[in-house]
């Protein structure tokens, strides 16, 4: 089963998106800010990440960038997800170490279509 790691500090959208994707047979596991997204990512090794942009406590920014940085977690794919979409905030959110960039509201079939993208492009065990 893939693991996902949602890091998100809305709950609506935790409950949404965390429903949708177990329902497709993802296992889905959360952390709330970015600091608690890093020691998740950690812990748990999962096999993508969902990340908010813009969190508590740490940004998503900076937190993409701490898990690039890391042995343990360089290789885990990042999907940001944002509601930011000014011109330039793609090229941002990749520049902080983020694989792919999507924004909100999320459509699901292109959110699967971007997690599917990502998994393949790592060697799962």
């Amino acid at each position: 089963m893939i693991k996902i790691l949602y890091v998100e500090d809305n709950e609506d959208n935790v409950y949404m998106l965390t429903q949708r994707l177990t329902r497709h047979g993802f296992q889905v596991s959360v952390a709330s800010d970015g600091v608690q997204g890093i020691e998740t990512a950690r812990k748990e090794k999962p096999d993508l990440i969902l990340m908010d942009l813009g969190l508590p406590a740490l940004d998503g920014w900076t937190a993409a960038r701490h898990l690039k940085q890391s042995p343990d977690t360089r290789d885990i794919p990042i999907l940001a997800l944002s509601a930011h979409t000014m011109p330039g905030d793609r090229e941002k959110a990749l520049a902080a170490g983020c694989d792919d960039y999507d924004a909100k509201p999320i459509t699901f079939e292109r959110l699967l279509e971007k997690i599917d993208s990502l998994i393949r492009g790592r060697s799962l065990p």
